[in-house]
């Protein structure tokens, strides 16, 4: 497998993003112009370079809160005091994130009800800014919508010989938000108070309206056999090349449409096997990621109660690759 610039596989002047998408080299040359033809085709799929964000259409979220006014006091929370070099990163992201229409100034005229303090934390090698809404999401009322279970989904894998994948770009932050939601998800800092017009990370039901509304749009092809959601992680199966490049063009087709753009840096094109939901998937064995093992290994033994938890959970996520599972948690 190469990596090749989004420039080279869409349009020979296309002013794209620098972030690179990944194809098979060892594939024939009719397969890779195919493979190229469909990417082209569907250029308005994947994301300009300068293009607003935009907001995927039909799909806006509505927050249903299980408390009346007054509202309590957990939900009218001040900021939480901040250092020196936590503030400029919060007026970092702040300053950031306006430019991609996700969250607003609140006016001066404005009566606000409901604040959440922001948090600053380290995420993939950059800092991420969020709301702290554990008191929010406690006062809202469930969203039931059942998220699948990862081995169900990993399961009919190994049976293919094409395993692209795709991940959609700023999943919840091109999620718009009803209107009558927006004033409960106001966050608050040093600078002021805003509001989010997006989805913000954090809040109780953005994973299972993601999953609800990707599952509505590619409903046919799921039901179909040949794709596998899990939430913004878009896996198409198939044991043909041709039924490879017809299902790549029907998932890619349905995204213009309703404006869902797909992230070039998550997609896999053509591959045989792929790291997909922490596996090693391919046409023949379902296995361990071994980054994510490995990352295991380097922490140190637990030493109480919460450390066995964690492991235990770990372990358990892998259960169907560990011999009697169930008989070694009692010697811990």
């Amino acid at each position: 497998m190469y990596t090749i610039c989004p420039t080279k596989i869409l349009e020979k002047n296309c002013s794209m993003n620098s972030k690179r998408a990944n194809l098979v080299l060892n594939s024939p040359v009719n397969k890779k112009l195919s493979l190229l033809k469909i990417l082209r085709k569907n250029r308005p799929a994947f994301p300009i370079c300068e293009e607003p964000l935009g907001k995927i259409r039909g799909h806006d979220l509505k927050l249903y809160l299980d408390v009346k006014r007054p509202y309590q006091p957990m939900l009218r929370r001040p900021p939480y005091p901040a250092s020196l070099e936590t503030r400029k990163e919060i007026e970092k992201n702040i300053n950031d994130i306006p430019d991609m229409d996700v969250i607003r100034n609140i006016g001066h005229n404005e009566i606000v009800e409901i604040t959440t303090p922001v948090l600053i934390t380290w995420h993939v090698g950059k800092y991420r800014l969020f709301g702290d809404f554990r008191a929010l999401n406690n006062y809202t009322k469930a969203d039931r919508y059942p998220i699948p279970r990862i081995p169900h989904s990993l399961e009919k894998l190994p049976k293919a010989k094409y395993i692209p994948k795709r991940g959609c770009m700023k999943g919840f932050h091109k999620n718009g938000v009803k209107p009558s939601s927006i004033k409960v998800r106001r966050i608050i800092c040093h600078m002021g108070i805003y509001e989010y017009t997006r989805i913000p990370f954090g809040i109780k039901h953005s994973p299972d309206h993601f999953q609800r509304m990707i599952d509505t749009i590619y409903q046919e092809e799921i039901l179909e056999g040949w794709m596998v959601v899990y939430i913004d992680d878009l896996i198409i199966y198939s044991e043909t090349w041709e039924d490879h490049a017809q299902y790549k063009d029907r998932v890619l087709s349905k995204c213009t449409p309703i404006n869902l753009k797909i992230s070039l840096k998550k997609c896999n094109f053509g591959q045989q096997e792929l790291l997909a939901l922490g596996h090693k998937v391919s046409g023949l064995s379902l296995a361990l990621d071994q980054n994510k093992l490995a990352a295991l290994l380097q922490k140190p033994v637990p030493r109480n109660i919460k450390e066995i938890q964690f492991f235990l959970g770990f372990a358990s996520y892998y259960r169907n690759h560990i011999k009697n599972i169930s008989h070694i948690p009692s010697s811990l």
